[in-house]
């Protein structure tokens, strides 16, 4: 706590990661949490063995208590089992479990300091990820890892079950363990210094419609408990004990929300169709079968990313073909009769459970990885193409392939495909004879060779998020560049508009699955460029489907061409602020101060 906050209960501000939509207002609880201090203790030859069932009893434990979870979760959580699955697994990995007890053994070290080393390694490898995802996923690792902790160490988890009156959660971070454990009825919202919004504790939030806010850095120690706070998961500000005026608009803003999502949930099952005939297809992004309820709940029209890595970063061994295969179809039927775009594996072979290993790199983000891993190691490619191919006759299904760079990887994936559909008709076994093909446009040499790349597939999705940071050699991870991430660098946007243009002039349709196609702010930009297909989180579909509803499409085409001529990103963001406050009036419940007046 600082010394201003201990002698002076003014109102402030804290701007973090709005992770989960909507505007609390409550009192805050702590969620006190066990701080682990590894204990470091050389053994004597004649204690390792206890200490080795010492872990493994641990580990037990473990498991059978996040079982009990599993067999206690809701019915509107039941989908998010797969998340505790995994954890399951994870107790079991070879870069833990068998790492720890080797450790124990030949170092002669005791099971906490054996485990932390162990996690240490496999958190390296995660941090090597470029997938903002996929990287996330350490978090599951260390939730994991912290009940361990926990269970060698006597201490017990905290419980938010025990919670009896509406409050605001305050903590350094949750669990989705911790999270499936919240009564929406007493939880009115939490916040918490660490945290993504592609958490699985923010997924879970989102699945409870509580707002969040993550991501604080260091909210625990600015709060005092029982203070009063507002918390608005959509612009990612807290507000900690707000003046009597400040406490109006936040509940104005919270009054007109909820009537605006009402409104927009309501709609959202219909056409996005511009106001002069001009339709696009707004897709959800998931990656476990557990996003569907959330994906048909909010209106999406398909699946317009499902990302695979997940199936090979939570087991001991990589996936089999049948594995594959049913995981892709119980997605495909859950989701018919609107399609599904299945992305090929989008990692390096070192991040795999059983890695597909060719040398150390010295820059795996440049190196090999997707498309080249999966060409480089064909009995991993293949694996997935005959489960994609199998899969593809339970539904209406696109094959997206990542990291292309240029034709002659076509030509091999080509090659890959023909040899196993001609096998899969000499065998009798059925697929998907006319499924669409379609590559991601994610390298600057991609989107200078578009027109001819347009020629050999059936679509093209434009990755935003690699193609800006390869474009502008920008590492969004690292905080001394990440200022620099312009999505509305005049040439990205030009970038996007020429990949665009090429695509519709070979008669192929182009998609976007990048953060850049939820930001509700660029979408008459999106409209005005010619996106067929737009892929986002869930959530942000009734929102973006409102708002293609409320363009014009001739109108923002207009847009586009004076953006494209202008200098820099400020130019572009000025430029269009002005159009979208002028021409969506509507949105103005956005801000607290310009909501419309609830009684109108």
């Amino acid at each position: 706590m600082t010394a201003a906050r201990q002698n002076n209960h003014r109102e402030i501000v804290f701007n973090g990661v709005g992770a989960s939509p909507g505007i609390a207002i409550g009192r805050a609880f702590f969620l006190d949490k066990y701080k682990f201090k590894i204990p470091q203790t050389v053994l004597s030859g004649h204690e390792i063995g206890p200490e080795i069932r010492r872990f493994k009893k641990a580990v037990s434990d473990a498991e059978n208590h996040i079982n009990m979870l599993m067999a206690g979760l809701p019915d509107e959580l039941s989908s998010h089992s797969e998340i505790f699955k995994s954890h399951l697994l994870m107790l079991k990995d070879r870069m833990i479990y068998n790492q720890t007890l080797k450790l124990i053994a030949e170092r002669k070290i005791n099971a906490e300091w054996a485990l932390s080393l162990a996690v240490e390694h496999a958190r390296g490898l995660f941090s090597k990820i470029t997938d903002q995802y996929i990287r996330e996923r350490v978090k599951d690792l260390d939730y994991v890892v912290e009940r361990i902790f926990g269970l060698l160490s006597g201490h017990a988890a905290g419980d938010l079950s025990k919670v009896r009156e509406p409050v605001i959660i305050v903590a350094h971070d949750l669990s989705p363990a911790d999270t499936v454990q919240i009564d929406p009825s007493k939880i009115l919202a939490f916040v918490t210094d660490i945290g993504s919004r592609t958490s699985h504790t923010a997924i879970l939030a989102r699945s409870l419609g509580i707002p969040a806010v993550v991501g604080l850095e260091n909210i625990t120690s600015e709060v005092f408990s029982g203070e009063v706070l507002v918390v608005d998961g959509l612009t990612g500000e807290v507000v900690i004990a707000p003046e009597d005026d400040t406490l109006a608009l936040y509940k104005k803003k919270q009054t007109c929300y909820i009537r605006y999502r009402q409104d927009i949930i309501y709609n959202s099952h219909l056409p996005a169709v511009t106001r002069d005939g001009f339709a696009v297809k707004v897709k959800a992004n998931i990656e476990l079968a557990d996003e569907i309820p959330s994906a048909r709940f909010h209106g999406a029209d398909g699946i317009g990313l499902l990302r695979t890595e997940y199936l090979y970063l939570t087991r001991k061994e990589l996936p089999g073909e049948e594995e594959l295969f049913t995981a892709y179809r119980d997605i495909i039927t859950a989701m018919a009769p609107n399609p599904v775009t299945i992305r090929t594996l989008d990692i390096g072979g070192d991040k795999l459970a059983a890695p597909v290993s060719f040398g150390e790199e010295l820059n795996p983000a440049l190196g090999l990885r997707a498309i080249r891993l999966c060409l480089k190691a064909p009995d991993l490619f293949d694996v997935q193409l005959r489960a994609i191919l199998r899969a593809s006759v339970y539904g209406r299904v696109k094959m997206l392939f990542p990291l292309i760079s240029g034709r002659q990887e076509l030509l091999e994936i080509r090659r890959h495909l023909d040899e196993i559909r001609e096998k899969f008709r000499g065998l009798g076994i059925p697929f998907d004879e006319h499924m669409m093909i379609g590559i991601m446009i994610e390298v600057p040499t991609a989107v200078m060779i578009a027109d001819i790349l347009a020629k050999e597939v059936d679509f093209f999705s434009i990755g935003t998020n690699d193609l800006i940071q390869y474009s502008l050699a920008i590492d969004r991870a690292n905080e001394h560049v990440a200022h620099m991430y312009e999505p509305l660098h005049p040439g990205i946007l030009r970038m996007i508009h020429y990949t665009v243009e090429a695509a519709h002039k070979a008669g192929i349709e182009v998609a976007m699955c990048g953060e850049m196609a939820g930001e509700p702010m660029y979408i008459p930009i999106l409209v005005g460029i010619g996106l067929d297909e737009l892929s986002m989180n869930a959530i942000a579909i009734p929102r973006v489907k409102r708002l293609i509803c409320l363009c014009d499409k001739d109108e923002c085409s207009v847009l586009v061409k004076q953006l494209l001529e202008m200098p820099g990103p400020q130019d572009v963001m000025a430029a269009l602020s002005a159009f979208f406050h002028e021409r969506f009036p509507e949105e103005r419940w956005l801000d607290p101060g310009l909501c419309q007046d609830i009684n109108a």
